[in-house]
């Protein structure tokens, strides 16, 4: 995994347009993840604190998932691929945060980022094609609703910043590394 260095750190512009806030706000989370994840081996990446069983080689596992979930079913309205689709989430809705202690932190890492970089290519596609952050992702609702790209890009920068939160804790626990932003 690359480490963000300072200067190439991302932030929402100041004054940009609202879908460039949006996903710069995004990438600002990714990139917190990718640095609290950064450096460490497989011991590291499955410390837990606390009473608490999320590790950050799992919050790398179901961070890769929710990436590949929200833009396969919400935006485009296809299942999941691989490994998703051989999951039984029904029967274990922790896989991805459980099954991350069998991976390596190679795995973990390659499948947390082909992800982003699938999500940033249908991100990219969809503003490309018109329609802004107003266009609507294929998933139907129950009460017959269908997200916009906004939203979409809202919850997953929800997803993020709540976790990135949790990795804050984890990795101080590992390695005493604490902070928003890479040492300047």
């Amino acid at each position: 995994m690359t480490e963000s260095t300072v200067e190439a750190w991302p932030e929402p512009p100041l004054a940009g347009t609202e879908a460039a806030a949006v996903l710069g706000a995004l990438e600002r989370q990714r990139a917190t993840l990718a640095w609290k994840c950064s450096g460490l081996g497989a011991a590291g990446l499955r410390a837990t604190v606390g009473a608490s069983t999320v590790t950050l080689g799992g919050l790398l596992k179901h961070l890769a998932h929710v990436e590949d979930s929200h833009f396969a079913r919400l935006w485009l309205g296809v299942p999941v691929g691989a490994p998703w689709d051989a999951v039984d989430w029904d029967s274990d809705p922790d896989w991805a945060y459980r099954s991350a202690a069998q991976d390596t932190p190679a795995q973990l890492r390659s499948l947390w980022r082909e992800s982003a970089a699938r999500s940033r290519a249908t991100v990219d596609a969809a503003l490309r094609a018109g329609g802004g952050l107003d266009q609507l992702g294929a998933h139907v609702t129950r009460s017959g609703e269908r997200p916009n790209l906004r939203r979409i890009l809202l919850d997953l920068i929800e997803e993020y910043a709540r976790h990135v939160g949790h990795a804050d804790l984890i990795r101080e626990s590992v390695d005493g590394l604490t902070g928003e932003d890479p040492p300047r």
